[in-house]
């Protein structure tokens, strides 16, 4: 069975697993007061990121296995789409 990701929590895991970065700096993009986006909460209860204490640096945010498994599984169904264009179609896409 496939599961679909919100597009708006995947762009969240995606720009984690960039770079390391402080909770205050994920919660101050991606934190809302929205009760219909909910994106940092989705994120952390779906288990895709969670909280790292790093001593003098404070707290991060870093992906878990599951985290890095939706990133993996993004990439193959990426791959698996570029495969069913035609060769001449995907030079021009890319």
């Amino acid at each position: 069975m496939t599961t679909t990701c919100d597009p708006l929590v995947l762009d969240l895991v995606q720009w984690i697993a960039r770079e390391p970065r402080t909770y205050a700096e994920v919660l101050d993009a991606w934190k809302t007061s929205c009760p219909r986006l909910t994106v940092w909460e989705d994120a952390v209860d779906l288990g895709y990121v969670t909280r790292r204490s790093v001593g003098a640096r404070g707290t991060i945010v870093v992906l878990t296995g599951a985290g890095h498994a939706l990133l993996a599984r993004e990439q193959e169904a990426a791959e698996a789409a570029m495969s069913r264009i035609p060769r001449r179609r995907r030079e021009a896409v890319a």
